[in-house]
């Protein structure tokens, strides 16, 4: 055996060829058992709906948590110290305790200050009373992750800014770029770059987060897997099932950050 192939043979991630093969066993236990097959079709109909909320939850906290990091930038110190509130708050609250808070506490406050607000058009016959129960639980549980979320990828934007190199920016001004022009061309490109691989993670992290929405009786994977084991009593085969589809979006996105990762490494040194 020689030496190259050894430092090859090392270089294998062993834990992925475990987690393909587990995969197989299920997915071919999936395809040969009918039991196995009638569940995945009951379940695969969530894949749709955890996909939809992960998507739209991160892409709004993406959106929040750059926001919150450039007013954490902010040369008044009034609006850092809120900045600094927001994260620390959010970030102490689990996102189980955030959901059952938007949904049961916030979700009704904003309905009261809507028809509060809008009293008069409302009495007038101009515009309709809002009732808790239009408030769809797909979006609480979209809003209550975005919250949560925006706190961290806060923190991820922040980190990257504060990587690059200050004398850039300071070259920058001294050329008389104004500040926007300074953030679009030379710090924000760079930062980009640094928080895409935490930004990766933090999207799959979100995955597997998305299954507390069942909490709330949304129908993704993990509550439909609830409703059929609870009727069929094939607990153990339905969240093998479940287990699977999560596996399988997870692993796939955790390869697809890595290769994201190397590509982004191959860049920075070229």
């Amino acid at each position: 055996m020689t030496m190259k192939f050894k430092d090859k043979l090392q270089q294998v991630p062993w834990w992925l060829l475990v987690a393909f093969l587990l995969t197989l066993i299920l997915g071919w236990n999936i395809l040969a058992d009918q039991s196995y097959e009638l569940i995945f079709n009951a379940l695969s109909k969530g894949i749709w709906i955890t996909l939809k909320v992960t998507f739209i939850a991160f892409l709004s906290a993406v959106s929040v948590g750059l926001i919150i990091a450039l007013a954490g930038f902010s040369r008044l110190r009034l609006i850092r110290e809120a900045v600094r509130f927001y994260v620390e708050i959010i970030r102490g609250i689990p996102v189980l305790v955030l959901l059952f808070y938007v949904a049961f506490v916030a979700a009704p406050a904003l309905v009261d200050g809507y028809n509060w607000l809008l009293q008069k058009p409302i009495e007038l016959g101009w515009l309709d009373s809002a009732r808790t129960r239009d408030f769809n639980m797909v979006w609480r549980a979209v809003f209550a992750l975005t919250i949560s979320y925006s706190a961290f990828i806060a923190e991820i934007f922040r980190a990257g800014i504060q990587e690059i190199d200050k004398g850039q920016i300071e070259a920058a001004q001294s050329l008389g770029l104004k500040d926007r022009y300074v953030f679009r061309f030379i710090i924000f490109p760079q930062a980009v770059r640094k928080v895409l691989p935490p930004l990766g993670n933090d999207f799959v992290a979100m995955i597997k987060d998305s299954a507390l929405v069942s909490v709330l009786g949304v129908q993704d994977i993990t509550q439909l897997g609830k409703v059929y084991s609870s009727s069929t009593f094939k607990f153990f085969e339905t969240y093998n099932v479940v287990a699977f589809l999560y596996l399988i979006l997870t692993i796939s996105l955790s390869l697809m950050v890595r290769g994201l990762e190397r590509h982004l490494r191959r860049f920075e040194r070229n």
